[in-house]
This record gives C-alpha cells, structure tokens and sequence, in this order.
C-alpha cells in the first residue's frame, strides 16, 4: 500500500470509530432549526452533512482542515517560485497533515504515472463540434474515461462495504493526474487549431498542465500553481461539490460523481460566474472606449448596470461577509507580478468602486469580492483570453477537494443522501394548524 492510501486508511478508520461511537451517544442531539425560508430558499445554511477537507466561515474565509490560504501559502511546499504546490494541498485534505517537500514530490510522480488518458477520449472529444462549449467537453471528457473505473469493476466483481474507500482512492489519483491533459486538450483544440502540446515530465501537477495550455511564461506556471491550490474546495454546501457528494452517495463511482459535480459547476450562479466578471469588465472597456478608466467612469457604469436591473458579477457571496481571501490571494499575486498591468489596474480600481456603491444601496449583506472578480483578469494578462475556458481551469483544480471528500465519504461509509420535500398544500395546512 503507498504511503498517502496507507496514512489515509489509519486517519480513517480511526475517524470512522469514533464517529460511530459519537452518533451512538448524541445522534438524537438537534444541531439546527430549519424555517419555512429556508425549505424554500434553497437549504441556504441548513447543517445537514459531513464534509472533512474544508470549512468556510462568515468572517475568516475558507480554511483547510484549519488552515487559512496565508498560512498554506508559508506552510505548504512550494514550486521554485514559492507558490504552494496543489499536490501539498490535496494531501492536506486527505489526511489532515502538512506535508514534507519530499513526500509532495512521491505524489507528483505518482501523478505522472498515472496521466494516460485512453484513446477513446480524445476520439470522442474530436467527434464534436469545435464551438462545443469548453465546460461541456470537460463533462463528457470525464464520462468517457469512466471506463477505467476502478471503483466500478470492483463493485460489479463484488466488494465489501469497508473496503469502498480503497478503488475510489485509485479513481481520484488517476482522475487528478488525468485532468490536465484532458483540460489542456480541449483548450487546444477549441481555440488553436488542435495544435496540441506533449506533457512535459519534468514539471510538476500545475506547472505542466500550464505548459500544455501552451502559454511559456514561467510566471504563468506560477499562476497556476497558486490558482489550483486557492480554488480545489469550499467546503461542501456549494453546488459542485454538494452535487458531487450526491452522486457519489448511490455509489456511482468518482468519474461520475465529477461529472455531475461540474454540470453544477457550469452554471451561471456557480463556476461560470468567472467567465461573467471578465466579459463584463471587457464590455465596459469597450463603451468606455479605453482601457485606463477612471473610477469615476467605472462608477457612472456600475451605476448604469444596476439600473438596468443586472448584477456586477464577481460582487457578494452566499456566505463570506468580507473580500473573499482567495480575491486577496490573487491580488498579492497581482501585486508582485503584475502591477503595471493594464487589465488588473481596472479589476483593482473596480475593487475600489463596487462596495461603496452596493453598500449604501444595502441590498446584499456582503458587498465585497469574491474569488471570480480577480481571476480573469491575471489569466487574460497572460494571454489566456478565451474567457468561455475559465471554468475548466476552476474545475481541475475543484477535482481535489471534492474527489478527496469523496474518498472520506466512503471510508466512513456515508448514506444514500435523501432530503425530505414538501408540497406548498402540506405547508399551508400545518400553518393553518399551527394557527388554529
């Protein structure tokens, strides 16, 4: 057994324990009230499920298995740049433990051999038509290569119930090694001609899938580094990994359970915001006419979008009360890097409008950033404007969270998930009983 599977297995079996052993005393204790709101609003902050690699809290920000994004940045090893390498991350979130640089270099050989994407995928990817949207070639992407589920041709050989964790921690390994080709292929064949870019087994997990992007600049495999490891989870209320979660409870196997989670993922009020925020700002340039606006330019066309009943994508957040961290993340970035960018210039200057603006109008509770409103604007500084791929970027790296979830779910043997609904005539008859 490797060294990761192997710490996973004792952290796991020991948390499985002592979970049975917590329900057995206190599974009838009430952790939360639900309101007829919230039955109707979505389950918006309902506590009602498990989710070990990650929490997110109003104030703080996203933490990983406790740690902030500031004290990953210094704790976890890093590329020759100092920026964190997603490996270190995804092995945090496994087992809940720092680890050596050495042990970080075992995981990214172990995803290099475990890179090869069938034929068939490709092959599949090259029957559709060129202007299929990215996200939708990443989905059927991650369907087509289920049939190397390990997972799923151990559940038809039959398998015991305490030993589902072990093929789904093969399925996660493999599928994480996989996706950035698969990724990097789509970008290629969708946007210069299937020119496409052989891996580089020098590089480690981020830095090679931004070689095969195709973009040389070195502070480009920077960015990704630190781009992968900001936006692999959000604790498990978000749509993408709740879906993912769900899937995975009818023991659908990992590449499925993906598949579903990005369908989420692809949605307009999920990971598509950040395709949002860019088109936007792009837009505003142009019926500006330049691409130096002054903040009170941008705020005579903040003010005209509002008007116009929209929105200004990439502002307010379900939970976060305060600037996103992963946003501040991305402008220290920013910052150091790029701070004569013309295009980040904009994002900054935006960050210095929109809140006044949306604070005094006092619809939204949080009227800061949030992680979407920065990243395009740095991925278009390096030449990676085909804004419409945004997404599959967030989705490669949001596969190490919610496959590392995935793998606890089945180690402590987690249920088929089955909320109960209600009908708009059950609930006005309990509250004409409650009234009566």
């Amino acid at each position: 057994m490797d060294p990761l599977k192997q710490r996973f297995y004792e952290k796991a079996s020991a948390l499985a324990t002592e979970m049975k052993a917590l329900l057995k005393e206190h599974g009838n204790t009430k952790i939360d009230e639900v309101t007829l709101s919230q039955a109707f609003g979505g389950a918006r902050g309902i506590k009602m499920m498990i989710w070990e690699t990650s929490q997110l809290d109003a104030n703080e920000g996203i933490r990983f298995r406790g740690y902030s994004i500031p004290q990953l940045k210094e704790l976890l090893p890093t590329g020759p740049d100092n920026e964190p390498k997603p490996e270190g991350l995804f092995w945090l979130m496994l087992v809940g433990e720092i680890p050596t640089a050495e042990q970080v270099d075992w995981l990214t050989d172990q995803l290099r051999e475990r890179a090869h994407v069938p034929a068939h995928t490709f092959t599949m990817l090259d029957s559709l038509p060129v202007d299929t949207h990215p996200m939708t070639q990443f989905i059927l992407a991650i369907t087509a290569m289920q049939t190397d589920s390990v997972f799923a041709r151990r559940y038809g050989e039959g398998i015991s119930k305490a030993d589902y964790w072990d093929p789904v921690y093969e399925d996660t390994l493999n599928m994480i090694a996989r996706l950035p080709r698969v990724a990097a292929y789509i970008y290629r064949r969708s946007f210069h001609d299937s020119k496409h870019i052989e891996p580089d087994p020098q590089l480690d997990w981020a830095a090679n899938y931004a070689h095969m992007l195709g973009i040389p600049d070195k502070g480009f495999q920077s960015l990704m580094r630190l781009y992968l490891t900001i936006h692999a989870d959000h604790e498990g209320g978000n749509a993408s990994a709740h879906t993912a979660h769900l899937v995975g409870s009818t023991l659908s196997d990992p590449y499925l359970s993906f598949a579903g989670g990005m369908t989420s993922l692809a949605g307009p009020l999920h990971g598509l915001a950040n395709q949002e925020v860019i088109k936007w700002i792009f837009e505003m340039l142009e019926e500006l006419g330049t691409r130096t606006p002054t903040k009170e330019q941008i705020a005579d066309y903040v003010n005209k979008t509002l008007a116009e009943g929209k929105v200004i994508p990439g502002y307010g957040h379900a939970v976060l009360r305060q600037p996103d961290p992963r946003f501040m993340a991305q402008k220290r970035y920013a910052e150091e890097n790029l701070a004569d960018s013309d295009i980040v210039q904009v994002v900054w200057k935006v960050f210095d409008v929109v809140p006044g603006i949306l604070g005094e109008l006092g619809k939204v509770k949080n009227p800061w950033p949030n992680v979407d409103a920065h990243s395009g604007a740095i991925l278009v500084h390096y030449g990676l404007t085909e804004y419409s791929y945004y997404t599959v970027l967030f989705g490669v790296s949001r596969a190490l969270g919610v496959l590392a979830a995935g793998c606890w779910s089945r180690a402590l043997g987690m249920p088929l998930e089955r909320p109960k609904s209600l009908t708009t005539d059950w609930v006005k008859a309990f509250l004409k009983k409650q009234n009566a």
